[in-house]
């Protein structure tokens, strides 16, 4: 089977795991992934209503770095460690779902019963330094989507509060400056036009009160414009893939599946451009793979170098615009991976980073194969007809 991660490199050059445990482990994902969806629809407050793209969310990333963490020999400690996919869960959690912190806890919680009891089926013994890994990783994967949860929540009410408050100016200085002329002589029919301007724009104060509130309340997040159409995402990688080719040849191999899906053709070109830009930046002249799959009507692109690791601080503002780390090989990043961020989160999905000495460097675009639902309809395509 395919991995999400960065141990694909491995597996692609034939490298297979030492262990056949290891193997029925890593065979264990489709009959973890559904029985988890089944119960989580049936226990957790508002998962019924969520598309499975949406609920299944990053858990084949996280579910395939448990199992490397469980793999003897395998440098990743637990599921968390050199990976931000906690993180980027608990940010989707937070902008694509009604949840609240208890509902994301109880998703980890369920995903721990399911993990051992498909193991059990499976005829798998978890032994006590394997819990030890598991029940770590449950509670650093848990802890961290929290964090992020919360951030995301805490940032964009920041940023309506603080654009709503610049712009509630506006209105309230027309309306001081109407009252102040009021104070003054005039005619009746001024008297009567400044008082529809105060009413008028005390109006417009009062709805962009209500906006605030609203914002404060939830918010879903902001989307990019798309045009969505429906082809078939690897021909896209191979075209991409080709033109860093063309002036590096055999510098960038892809592998993979066709996955035939919705998406924004343009956005998901101008994505690709930008993580194999990057890769080529920060790969130190090593090859770069990407790798296509599709796992549980999610599309998972996989790009990965095998150039010095990122470092842990900055793997915690790598998505942040216009950020320029000092001391880089080239220039920092400014817009291009928080574009690549816009572009997944718009499609109602995510991306994540992996990055280890050992292993390399893995950026995960994470969509739905259709991404429909989550797009508005003014979107779409119009009919010929």
């Amino acid at each position: 089977m395919n991995i999400a991660t960065d141990h694909q490199a491995g597996r692609q050059a034939g490298v297979r795991h030492p262990l056949q445990r290891a193997q029925r482990i890593f065979a264990m994902r489709d009959a973890v992934l559904s029985a988890w969806e089944q119960r989580v629809r049936t226990s957790v407050r508002g998962a019924d209503q969520l598309l499975t793209p949406i609920l299944i969310n990053t858990l084949p990333a996280f579910f395939d770095n448990l199992a490397e963490a469980l793999t003897p020999g395998h440098p990743r400690e637990n599921a968390t460690s050199n990976s931000n996919v906690p993180a980027v869960h608990g940010n989707e959690r937070a902008r694509m779902t009604n949840y609240g912190p208890e509902q994301v806890i109880q998703e980890y919680q369920i995903f721990r019963d399911c993990f051992a009891e498909v193991a059990h089926e499976s005829g798998i013994t978890l032994r006590s330094k394997d819990w030890q890994v598991i029940n770590e990783s449950i509670d650093s994967g848990i802890r961290e989507s929290i964090r992020e949860f919360t951030s995301m929540h805490e940032s964009f009410r920041r940023r309506m509060a603080a654009g709503l408050s610049h712009d509630m100016r506006n209105p309230l200085a027309v309306i001081s400056t109407s009252a102040q002329l009021l104070l003054r002589p005039a005619d009746p029919e001024r008297v009567v036009l400044l008082a529809h301007k105060i009413a008028e724009h005390s109006k417009r104060l009062d709805s962009m009160i209500e906006e605030l509130l609203d914002g404060l309340s939830y918010h879903q997040g902001q989307q990019l414009p798309l045009v969505l159409s429906q082809f078939d995402v690897l021909p896209l990688v191979h075209a991409v893939a080709s033109q860093v080719n063309l002036q590096r040849p055999d510098k960038c191999q892809v592998s993979g599946q066709s996955v035939v899906g919705w998406w924004c053709e343009n956005s998901l070109r101008r994505a690709l451009e930008n993580l194999l830009g990057n890769a080529l930046k920060y790969g130190d002249d090593a090859p770069i793979s990407v790798h296509v799959e599709a796992v549980h009507e999610r599309l998972i692109l996989t790009v990965h170098n095998s150039g010095r690791p990122i470092a842990p601080e900055q793997a915690e503002r790598i998505f942040d615009y216009l950020r320029r780390e000092n001391n880089c090989p080239a220039p920092g990043w400014g817009i291009g991976l928080p574009f690549v961020q816009s572009v997944a989160e718009s499609h109602g999905g995510s991306i994540a980073v992996d990055s280890a000495a050992e292993t390399g460097t893995s950026f995960i675009f994470d969509v739905p194969v259709d991404c429909r639902p989550f797009v508005p309809p003014a979107d779409f395509p119009k009919s010929d007809s």
